[in-house]
């Protein structure tokens, strides 16, 4: 799920006629200080963090004026809360509350259905409200073809014990709150508290919201960065990593961070999963060896080579790794050779010098294993590749051994961007583009770069490789990226091929990283 801030959540309900206080978003204590002064009252500061407990961590202060509320944002600004560094704080309006309520919409994965919760007390977790006040907890399922009922929630409200204009005024609230959720794709839309104040009037007094990570794309308007349920602002590599993913549909990369900051002397990997389970198999094997993930790297599901190249290339713009292990299912469904491929095109261009230990299981795992041994024998470092019968544990010894043997530390490489001639011939795949120098084809003895391309795309016409299919076809899928072609003409005949894969971000990344580790 990608999370709201509060301050977002509250916009989205204000903009589908649900009351919330008044109040504004502050980046500095200035900022406080004027929005404090237009509320013209008792104010609420708030911190704009992905954490419940706010309150308990020191992060909702009040202030009677001006100058207290300016005083309280200098202590409160620059704060560390778990993983934040406070940046952003709510300043509202004090409201004066005589009840407190909770309302929620989830998806009910067992019923297949949103569900709509309701609790006439609120200010905590809604479990321990459920566990503590069954009594006063509420809950009916949606039907998603029907929609909420206005019958539904006033038999809900009823039972909770509302009546006349305070049942209206919920109602509305419970219902134009299932319609933010229908309208953003939310996996849960959540006001707790939802208060009624002395004067009778219901506001959202705080509110998240969270969208589905498939829905994201159709939502640009909320300028989510990246559609991952993070407890913490993501890292730029992250960033970058997600651009990967949500531009190219083929498959699943997913990206974590672990350690932004690797010490030379540390004992961090860089791990490159396939496979939930498998993946987390792995992972304890390694960590069982005294490893520590520099990061959390999943490529499954029928990934491209380009997408697998790319996920390497982001692992390794990682510096002070001590090894790269790859290990997922041994029984992927997945053809381990597309994997494989990607390796080889991203450990050559870094010329690897750390240890690697590959664990390809599933489809055609033999061919996989034999492509890293037969294209990575050159660079500096060793690398080995496994298949199913090769256990995780097994192949995170053969790493410890290798590491301890080796004492490469990874150092990063600059992204390099191909020089090439203007006049050389070239087409655009999906994702990149495919140069070929005609001046070196005539003494190619094989042509097994047609051969090599399983997609069928590529021809011999006058001695020369060229596209077989119209360039929209081969733009829109026809190469399937396998990078065979590349990967047979460079080790095998002239090496005239070069496919060229961008990552948006990762040279300039790379070159702030640098600089940043030489001052």
């Amino acid at each position: 799920m990608a999370r709201l801030f509060e301050y977002q959540s509250k916009k989205l309900l204000k903009n589908m006629g649900i009351r919330v206080p008044k109040g504004e978003l502050a980046f500095t204590p200035e900022d406080v200080r004027q929005i404090a002064f237009r509320i013209g009252g008792p104010v609420v500061l708030k911190i704009q963090v992905w954490l419940t407990g706010r309150a308990d961590l020191g992060g909702i202060r009040f202030a009677e004026g001006v100058g207290e509320a300016e005083a309280a944002a200098r202590e409160m600004f620059g704060m560390k809360v778990g993983n934040f560094i406070v940046d952003k704080i709510l300043v509202e309006e004090k409201l004066k509350i005589k009840t407190e309520c909770f309302v929620g919409l989830v998806i009910d994965d067992a019923r297949k259905a949103p569900l709509l919760v309701f609790s006439s007390i609120g200010g905590t977790g809604i479990e321990e409200i459920a566990s503590e006040h069954p009594d006063k907890t509420f809950q009916i399922p949606i039907d998603i073809l029907t929609g909420l009922r206005d019958f539904e929630v006033r038999n809900l409200l009823r039972r909770a014990g509302f009546s006349g204009k305070l049942l209206v005024q919920l109602s509305d609230v419970l219902a134009r709150l299932y319609r933010v959720a229908r309208r953003y794709d939310a996996r849960s839309a959540e006001i707790n508290p939802l208060v009624i104040t002395k004067n009778d009037l219901v506001l959202a007094a705080d509110c998240h919201v969270a969208i589905d990570d498939y829905a994201v794309f159709r939502h640009p308007e909320l300028d989510i960065e990246v559609a991952r349920e993070f407890d913490r602002p993501p890292s730029r590599l992250e960033k970058i990593a997600y651009q990967v993913e949500e531009s190219d549909h083929r498959g699943t990369f997913y990206f974590l961070q672990m350690a932004e900051e690797i010490p030379p002397e540390g004992k961090y990997i860089g791990f490159h999963g396939a496979g939930g389970g498998g993946s987390m198999m792995s992972m304890d094997a390694v960590l069982d060896k005294g490893f520590k993930l520099a990061n959390y790297c999943d490529t499954s599901g029928n990934p491209s080579a380009s997408k697998v190249y790319r996920a390497a290339k982001i692992i390794l713009s990682q510096p002070n790794l001590k090894g790269y292990f790859a290990s997922g299912s041994g029984v992927a469904s997945q053809e381990q050779y597309h994997s494989a491929r990607g390796m080889v095109k991203a450990f050559h261009e870094e010329n690897l010098e750390i240890p690697a230990v590959i664990r390809l299981g599933g489809n055609f795992e033999e061919k996989a294993i034999e492509i890293l041994g037969t294209y990575l024998k050159d660079i500096p470092a060793t690398v080995e590749g496994y298949g199913r019968d090769d256990s995780p544990e097994f192949c995170s010894q053969r790493l410890e051994e290798l590491t301890e043997k080796s004492k490469s530390v990874h150092a990063l490489r600059p992204v390099d961007s191909p020089d090439l001639p203007e006049d050389l011939y070239f087409f655009e795949t999906l994702t990149g583009r495919i140069f070929i120098d005609h001046q070196k084809c005539p003494d190619c003895r094989t042509k097994g770069c047609v051969e090599a391309c399983s997609a069928g795309i590529l021809k011999i016409e006058e001695g020369k490789s060229v596209l077989s299919v119209p360039l929209v076809e081969a733009k829109t899928g026809k190469c399937t990226e396998c990078l065979a072609c590349e990967i047979y003409c460079k080790f095998h005949e002239q090496d005239a091929i070069l496919i060229y894969l961008p990552i948006p971000g990762l040279k300039d990344y790379r070159e702030r990283l640098a600089k940043d580790e030489g001052k």
